[in-house]
């Protein structure tokens, strides 16, 4: 593993998403899953999420709507924390959403969209 590139994506990590998950997290890790945490802390988040092509709440909008689209409810919950951090409003979520409607279905923007209310609704300060 590069160390450096750990490093880095870890930073990211923790910009995005906030050090209370990301600990969280860390201290769930066993000797099964600190690899894949490893890899996609690295890859993703440093390599990838650190790119200067596009800034960090582009990333955010693209990341929601392909989570929706693959019907990954656990890690748009997740990603709609960073998405607020990187900047996004709860209306530009809303939008990327109705864009999950149109190309990849109504039911992924039907979940998707329950998941953000009951993450909304759970939240003190949206």
């Amino acid at each position: 593993m590069d160390q450096a590139m750990f490093e880095k994506g870890l930073s990211v990590r923790r910009s995005v998403l906030g050090n209370d998950y990301v600990d969280a997290r860390m201290a769930e890790l066993d000797d099964f899953s600190r690899d894949l945490n490893q890899l996609v802390t690295s890859y993703a988040w440093g390599e990838v999420w650190d790119r200067p092509g596009l800034p960090k709440k582009v990333r955010s909008m693209l990341c929601l709507a392909m989570l929706s689209a693959l019907n990954r409810p656990h890690e748009i919950k997740t990603h709609l924390r960073g998405a607020l951090n990187n900047g996004l409003t709860k209306d530009e979520i809303k939008e990327v959403f109705l864009q999950v409607a149109v190309y990849c279905g109504a039911p992924a923007a039907v979940d998707s969209f329950r998941i953000a209310r009951q993450f909304f609704a759970e939240q003190d300060d949206c």
